[in-house]
């Protein structure tokens, strides 16, 4: 009979396209991948893994038997979520993911909620930037995300993946104590189109929504200084270095020498959970989602 967690090891290698990457999906070690590869391949009585230079490849017998691993570990999880809703219990462990705002903002006190309410239910804590998330989700590393999208560039989700809104969480420009239009209400973002710029790393969210957003206004962006971290972009403003596009979850108190300007119409970005299809049965992904709903209602409204 074929050992449940040798096929998991090997649709790792399979998803991931390497032992090492495999083993760090997994939180194991690459031997520990090895060793259940080795005792796979005893059991089957086929070559799975090849040499190929540093890495190793699979064999066309190591795919088919992936691509079953997949289908079987589905019919698990599958089967998983039926006996927890049979017993209608909020047990076990649960893997969540949030992007670094919403860890800050709405996380604290989910964890909170939850623990109050299911106590038997033991939660891990992931921080992530949505994409990872997405991918971590579907592939089944993590039980339930918390991800964002812009209204204007709405995210795509893959087949077998749900989602709930839970917030829409409004962005401000910071602007320099001095700036021109300090204090001034009704501000556009074409009034600032020609200004510098401070904004996160090239590939992040929302450093492509702000891209996308100058653009929009017919100026190619003057972005000066990328930082990833919300109080290093503040730091930098009140320097008098750029303006940056905050938004307001988890922002945290404002340092002295910056001005915050509302802009019209507000730009936002919607907050989901999603969780994989097959496990929205689960009595603790029900929990969880009501968990983060309840936390995201008693925020401030925008």
């Amino acid at each position: 009979m074929l050992d449940l967690n040798r096929l998991k090891a090997l649709h790792a290698v399979a998803v991931y396209g390497s032992i090492g990457a495999a083993a760090e999906a997994l939180l194991v070690t690459p031997s520990a991948i090895s060793q259940q590869l080795a005792k796979l391949e005893r059991e089957t009585g086929a070559v799975l893994i090849e040499r190929n230079g540093r890495g190793v490849r699979l064999t066309d017998a190591a795919g088919l038997l992936a691509e079953h691993a997949e289908r079987i570990l589905a019919l698990v999880e599958t089967a998983e979520a039926d006996f927890e809703a049979l017993r209608g219990e909020v047990v076990g462990r649960l893997t969540v993911a949030a992007f670094p705002t919403a860890a800050r903002g709405i996380l604290p006190r989910a964890l909170s909620l939850m623990k109050a309410r299911h106590p038997d239910l033991g939660v891990v804590l992931y921080e992530r930037e949505p994409e990872r998330q997405i991918r971590e989700v579907a592939r089944g590393e993590i039980d339930l995300a918390v991800v964002q999208d812009w209204l204007n560039r709405p995210m795509a989700l893959p087949e077998g993946l749900s989602r709930t809104a839970l917030l829409d969480d409004v962005a401000d420009v910071v602007v320099p104590s001095g700036h021109p239009l300090a204090r001034k209400p009704g501000v556009r973002m074409s009034d600032l189109a020609g200004d510098c710029w401070i904004s996160s790393t090239p590939g992040t969210v929302c450093h492509d929504f702000l891209i996308f957003l100058l653009r929009s206004e017919e100026h190619e962006p003057q972005i000066v200084c990328m930082a990833d971290e919300y109080p290093t972009q503040l730091a930098l403003v009140a320097a008098g270095h750029g303006c940056a596009l905050i938004p307001r979850l988890g922002r945290g108190a404002l340092p002295d020498g910056v001005e915050v300007l509302s802009i019209q119409p507000p730009p936002t970005r919607r907050i989901y959970a999603v969780w994989r299809s097959d496990a929205a049965r689960r009595p603790a992904i029900r929990a969880a989602v009501d968990a983060l709903a309840s936390t995201c209602s008693e925020l401030p409204a925008g």
